[in-house]
């Protein structure tokens, strides 16, 4: 089953193509890596996904819904793009309970989902009164990765999760997602600059250059990774 459903989609700034992608289909329980260098359009695509840009042609649907024409797909989409998505005057445990209730979340659930992530975010950025905005950018980046988690969505969209996140957040980030990614069945896009980390994780690789997708790769043999390596070595 198609869970994301690219059809001629295109978005320019100016003279700069920024996104060019004529057909592309991430299959329900796809944990994809989308990786590319600077400029590529990893970022702006996925933007187009979640409807916080236009496209100037085509569409994308999630689970045939057209983010652009129905709100339906935001109660099962869980995203975090960058640190604009947070409320960082509310406190990590404040925010999360304001996501519950935009949600619909009981608060005994709440406390169930939250434990789920405990790998993540630990018992001091649960418990701590302070501010997401006086956060370390390491805790800020685990609130954000949380909340879009809390939802138990279908599908999860998370620009450069791994930033400012040290070597053992890195690994229980990576564990937390193939784990609710085989658990769920959900569908997951990790973008990163990140190549190891993201083909530890995904079942497939896209690579993204000047706006199209140049290569996507099912990530099942050790011959994925060379391939990936081989092509950002030139």
């Amino acid at each position: 089953m198609t869970a994301i459903d690219i059809d001629n989609i295109r978005k320019t700034f100016g003279n700069v193509t920024a996104v060019d992608i004529p057909e592309l289909k991430i299959e329900k329980g796809d944990l994809v890596g989308l990786v590319g260098n600077n400029g590529a359009g990893k970022t702006t695509f996925l933007r187009l996904l979640l409807d916080l840009s236009r496209p100037d042609e085509g569409a994308a649907t999630l689970h045939g819904v057209n983010p652009r024409l129905s709100e339906e797909w935001k109660a099962w989409t869980g995203a975090f793009i960058d640190e604009g998505f947070l409320i960082d005057f509310l406190s990590p445990k404040e925010y999360f309970n304001f996501i519950a209730r935009i949600d619909g979340i009981p608060a005994g659930e709440l406390s169930e989902r939250i434990e789920q992530l405990h790998s993540l975010t630990g018992d001091e950025l649960l418990s701590t009164p302070t501010l997401i905005r006086n956060l370390s950018a390491g805790n800020r980046q685990k609130v954000g990765i949380a909340a879009a988690l809390i939802n138990n969505p279908r599908i999860v969209i998370l620009d450069e999760p791994f930033n400012f996140l040290d070597p053992s957040s890195q690994e229980a980030l990576k564990r937390l997602l193939t784990d609710y990614n085989r658990t769920t069945g959900a569908t997951i896009i990790v973008s990163s600059h990140n190549l190891q980390l993201v083909t530890d994780i995904s079942t497939r690789l896209l690579v993204m250059d000047h706006g199209s997708i140049v290569k996507n790769i099912i990530n099942d043999s050790p011959s994925a990774a060379e391939e990936l390596r081989d092509y950002f070595a030139g």
